[in-house]
């Protein structure tokens, strides 16, 4: 390969032309590359989570279900802990306990009963608010990425290409090859802001996704607990 080729196929690639950007260009990609580092992260991050608690939910469902005798599952769930579910359960049983003896004594009646069971609901609807939060987080970021980085790439793009022209104005011959390399350089920073949103935005639908079903499934099993619960107050 002669040498004039191996220079131009040099001073046109992806990386000579980052670095030969302008200071507000190099600012605008390195925060995108920063955005994007932190998107996989978090990606990888809630993955993993959201498959373990999905994995541990749906077998505490089934051992929930098979045994229905809530200090069983009580002994039985302590393994699970990455699921909403266990810990809804644990907080809902713990106030379960609080007012159980009290329940077997004779000092409730159909009224506090009532009463009793409406403070096991706010615990479990307590713990499952702690849990979504817990689950939620992250995705936050995930949305702001996803909608903020094209718009910090064009941004970008459009101080290369302005910067681009000027630089035209003191060149000595006005042809498309005196400013072609400012704008290919100006247009780094768009592509890279695709490449940080476009992952941002899929793994914060997955991440809704999940969510909505995680807050359904709490909600039906809360319902769930407190039938349990009542039953074992009234017998």
């Amino acid at each position: 390969m002669p040498p004039e080729t191996v220079q131009f196929a040099h001073d046109t690639s992806v990386l000579s032309m980052l670095f030969s950007s302008g200071p507000v260009v190099q600012a605008v990609l390195i925060i995108l590359i920063l955005l994007s580092v932190m998107t996989w992260a978090i990606t990888v991050s809630k993955f993993f989570q959201l498959r373990r608690a999905r994995r541990e939910s749906a077998e505490f469902t089934e051992l929930f279900w098979e045994s229905r005798d809530l200090e069983r599952i009580d002994d039985s769930c302590r393994r699970l802990s990455g699921s909403p579910l266990t810990q809804i359960f644990g907080s809902g049983y713990k106030e379960f306990l609080r007012i159980l003896d009290s329940v077997r004594g004779g000092k409730s009646n159909a009224d506090s009963r009532k009463t009793e069971l409406t403070t096991i609901k706010r615990a479990l609807a307590r713990a499952e608010f702690e849990e979504y939060l817990k689950l939620e987080s992250g995705s936050t970021f995930l949305a702001t990425v996803a909608s903020a980085a094209p718009f910090i790439g064009l941004f970008g793009t459009v101080w290369g290409i302005m910067t681009a022209f000027q630089g035209l104005g003191t060149a000595k011959s006005a042809t498309i090859q005196a400013v072609a390399p400012g704008i290919s350089e100006a247009l780094i920073a768009t592509a890279v802001g695709l490449a940080a949103a476009i992952p941002a935005a899929v793994a914060f639908n997955y991440v809704a996704s999940s969510l909505k079903t995680f807050r359904e499934m709490m909600d039906r099993f809360s319902s769930d607990f407190i039938n349990l619960a009542a039953r074992d107050m009234e017998s």
